[in-house]
């Protein structure tokens, strides 16, 4: 039953995390724009977020290996709260960059740890049905979020900003207040290594590191697609708002339903290596499902497809990896974290930048993508009983 709580608070602050940054996106047109600044700055705003994500959600994670998850759990969380609000007061271009900033720095301790968090609790049968609660939350995140930011900043655009920033209090009071500790201090906390140079290229040549790199290339892979597909259904096909909104409904759906119910069982069943490859082959299949859509039902029906199976491989390959990391938890899903980062910047740009050439290319070379990590999988990836220890 505590487990049970446990996991459901970690799931609010998570989706907390993300319905804030969903309801960010529809907002931050106009208030750009209201504060006279344009695309160039608006670009940088956008991935300021994932770049400090990508430097600072390793650095959490090591801290919560030494510190305890709890301390950096209510840090993040609450530092999230504030950038929120520091957004809704903001009325110059550089102090909405400052707590977009602030908030990148910040709301990076809360995924790495919350994954820690269930990797330190959890017998390995169940981490992936944990992984995928907490997928699922942020995939809600991800689809009301967009809705509710649009709904809220229809009589001021600040709203949402505030209502975001009063979830993130209340998610703040419930890990400080009923969340229990999961990873104690050790006493010889000080004298753990840091992750030197060599720890850190021994990580990325251990089985760990492998899985690091399909973290990379899933992410990379996602983004690539979620990046480029609003503008190929609107010129491919004419698509209207609502036919767009429609898709990312559907998208955000196939997370929740898959991650939230069909993660457990599916990998209880078949086992997380079994998933991983299915869900890369599926993956790539949806890629060229794209790439032949012909009309609106053609179009949901591959993008249903190539979502199911994302939402397998990444619970899989959480839960998978936490296997490897023994008493560094932290550090390990920090490293997690900043891989799916930094797929998340480069895998956009990849796709703008293929899809000015030929809009077919960004589905084909996702395909490719894919189909390199489910080499890398089948080469690289060894049952996680057969090397147990931790990789730093």
């Amino acid at each position: 039953m505590n487990a049970r709580r446990n996991t459901l608070i970690l799931s609010f602050t998570l989706l907390v995390v993300m319905l804030g940054y969903g309801m960010v996106m529809p907002v931050m047109p106009f208030y750009i724009e209201k504060l006279g600044a344009g695309g160039r700055e608006l670009g940088w705003l956008m991935a300021t977020y994932s770049l400090m994500q990508l430097i600072c959600a390793p650095l959490w994670g090591i801290i919560s290996d030494r510190i305890g998850r709890k301390p950096v759990l209510t840090i993040g969380v609450l530092g999230y709260a504030i950038t929120l609000f520091l957004f809704g007061l903001a009325t110059q271009f550089w102090m909405l960059f400052v707590a977009r900033t602030l908030s990148g720095i910040l709301s990076s301790a809360t995924m790495p740890t919350a994954m820690a968090y269930i990797g330190d609790n959890a017998p390995q049968k169940e981490r992936s049905s944990g992984m995928g609660q907490l997928g699922a939350a942020m995939g809600v995140g991800i689809v009301v979020g967009p809705l509710v930011g649009g709904f809220l900043s229809a009589d001021s655009l600040a709203l949402p900003f505030f209502i975001g920033a009063g979830l993130a209090f209340a998610a703040f009071l419930l890990v400080i207040f009923i969340l229990p500790e999961s990873h104690a201090p050790r006493a010889d906390a000080e004298k753990q290594p840091a992750l030197t140079r060599a720890a850190f290229r021994k990580t990325l040549f251990s089985p760990a590191g492998i899985l690091l790199l399909i973290i990379f290339i899933m992410s990379f892979g996602l983004t690539n697609f979620q990046g480029i597909t609003g503008l190929y259904v609107v010129d491919k096909f004419s698509f209207d708002t609502k036919q767009v909104g429609a898709i990312w409904m559907v998208m955000g759906g196939m997370l929740i339903i898959v991650q939230g119910a069909l993660t457990g069982p599916l990998t209880k069943k078949f086992g997380e290596i079994a998933l991983i490859r299915a869900g890369l082959i599926g993956g790539a299949l949806g890629f060229l499902g794209m790439s032949l859509a012909v009309n609106f039902v053609t179009t949901l029906l591959a993008l249903a497809f190539f979502s199911l199976a994302l939402a397998l491989v990444s619970p899989a390959l959480n839960a998978y990896i936490s296997a490897f990391a023994g008493e560094h938890q932290g550090t390990v899903m920090g490293l997690n974290s900043a891989a799916t980062s930094l797929g998340r910047v480069v895998g956009p740009l990849w796709a703008g930048y293929l899809y000015e050439i030929n809009i077919e290319y960004p589905y084909f070379s996702g395909a490719g993508v894919l189909i390199l990590g489910l080499v890398v999988c089948i080469l690289g990836m060894r049952p996680a009983r057969q090397t147990q220890e931790a990789p730093i």
